[in-house]
C-alpha cells in the first residue's frame, strides 16, 4: 500500500503544500506574501491573515498537481516550530481539522530538522554522518547528523542569524525587502574591494551583529565624504559584505570538518540559495575531499516538500502527534 504524506508548511510569510507518496515529490506549491516589501521585513499579522487566504488553494492546488485524491492520503505532516505563532496557527489548526475529517494520523515536523531532511527529497541524498550548514534569515546552525532524527547542534549564532545580516545590510543600502538576493545579485558584478571584520567567536558559533556594525559605520563614514558613495560602488559594497558573510560561515564548516572528521557536507535554509556560499563550499569541497550537498533553489527556502519529506521518516517510525498539537514559536532542534 503507498504511503502518500500532505506536508503544510506556514512558519513565516510563505504558504505551502506538497504531496509525497512513497519518498517522490509529487507536487509542491507555495504562495508568497508580497505586501512585506513595503514594510521592509515580515509584519506577523499581515502574515497570518494571508495564511487564512492562501491555505485552501495552495492545498488543493498541491492535492490536483500530484494527481491523487483527498481520500488517498495516509497522513498529514505540519510545521509546529519554530517561527512566527500567528502564521504557525493557520497550518497547525488546518492540518489537525483536515487529519481529523479524514481520519488519518497527524505529524508534527521541527522546521529546522526540515531544512536539514530536504537534502532526501531528491538524488543525490547524503550519507549519514553528513555535516548540515543551515543558513537563513533566523537561524545560523551547524549540525552534525547521523540519522534522520539523531542530529548534534554543534553550532549557532549567539545574536543576528546571516539571513538577517543580509537584509539589514540591504536597508542601510537602500535595497527592497527581501534585500538577500538583490546584495547576490549585485555582487557578481563587483568585486570584494572593501574589508569587513571577522567577529573572533569561539569553538563553532557565530556572531553577525558586529558586522553589522561595522558596515553602518563605514558607510556612515564614507557618505560624510561622498553622499553619492553607495549609487557609486553599490556592486563592490555588496560584493565586499557577501564575502565577508560567506567567509565567516565556512571557516567555522572547516574547523567543523577538522573536528570531526566528517567528509560528507551540505548546506541548507534560504541563505543556501546564495550564489557565493554555493560557490565557496563547491570550492572547498573540491580542495579538502569533501562530498557536497546543494539543494536546488525549490528547496533551500521554506517550502512543503521539505515538511513532507520529514513527515514521512517519522511516518514509517510511527511518531504520530495528537489533536492537542499546539505551535511553538521556539523549538529545540533535538528534543
Amino acid at each position: 500500500m503507498n504511503t502518500i504524506i500532505l506536508g503544510i508548511e506556514s512558519s513565516c510569510d510563505d504558504t505551502s503544500a506538497a504531496i509525497l507518496k512513497d519518498g517522490e515529490i509529487l507536487s509542491n506549491c507555495t504562495a508568497n506574501q508580497e505586501a512585506h516589501r513595503l514594510y521592509g521585513g515580515v509584519v506577523p499579522e499581515v502574515a497570518s491573515r494571508a495564511h487564512q487566504i492562501n491555505i485552501v488553494p495552495v492545498v488543493d492546488m498541491a492535492i490536483k498537481q500530484a494527481g491523487i485524491q483527498k481520500s488517498d492520503l495516509s497522513a498529514i505532516a505540519f510545521t509546529r516550530g519554530p517561527g512566527l505563532i500567528g502564521s504557525l496557527i493557520v497550518g497547525v489548526s488546518f492540518a489537525k481539522s483536515m487529519a481529523l475529517s479524514l481520519g488519518i494520523p497527524l505529524v508534527e515536523v521541527n522546521h529546522m530538522q526540515a531544512h536539514i531532511l530536504a537534502h532526501f527529497a531528491e538524488n543525490p541524498k547524503p550519507k549519514f554522518p553528513f555535516l548540515c550548514l543551515t543558513v537563513s534569515g533566523g537561524h545560523t546552525q551547524i549540525v552534525l547528523v547521523r540519522d534522520y532524527f539523531d542530529m548534534q547542534l554543534l553550532g549557532e549564532t549567539i545574536d543576528d542569524a546571516a539571513g538577517e545580516a543580509f537584509d539589514k545590510t540591504g536597508k542601510l543600502l537602500g535595497l527592497d525587502y527581501p534585500a538577500g538576493p538583490l546584495i547576490d545579485r549585485y555582487a557578481q558584478q563587483g568585486r570584494p574591494v572593501f574589508d569587513f571584520p571577522e567577529p573572533r567567536i569561539p569553538d563553532l558559533n557565530f556572531s553577525f551583529s558586529g558586522l553589522k556594525t561595522s558596515i553602518l559605520y563605514f558607510l556612515k563614514k564614507q557618505l560624510a565624504a561622498d553622499p553619492n558613495f553607495i549609487q557609486e560602488h553599490l556592486a563592490d559594497i555588496c560584493a565586499s559584505v557577501q564575502d565577508r558573510i560567506v567567509s565567516i560561515l565556512m571557516n567555522k564548516l572547516k574547523k567543523a570538518a577538522e573536528q570531526t572528521g566528517v567528509t560528507e557536507v551540505a548546506i541548507a535554509g534560504g541563505v543556501s540559495a546564495n550564489s557565493g556560499l554555493r560557490q565557496a563550499l563547491r570550492q572547498t569541497g573540491e580542495q579538502l575531499g569533501w562530498t557536497t550537498y546543494i539543494p536546488r533553489f525549490e528547496y533551500c527556502t521554506d517550502n512543503a516538500a521539505m515538511i513532507a519529506v520529514t513527515g514521512y521518516h517519522k511516518y514509517l517510525q510511527g511518531e504520530f502527534a495528537e489533536q492537542d498539537a499546539h505551535p511553538v514559536a521556539r523549538y529545540a532542534l533535538m528534543r
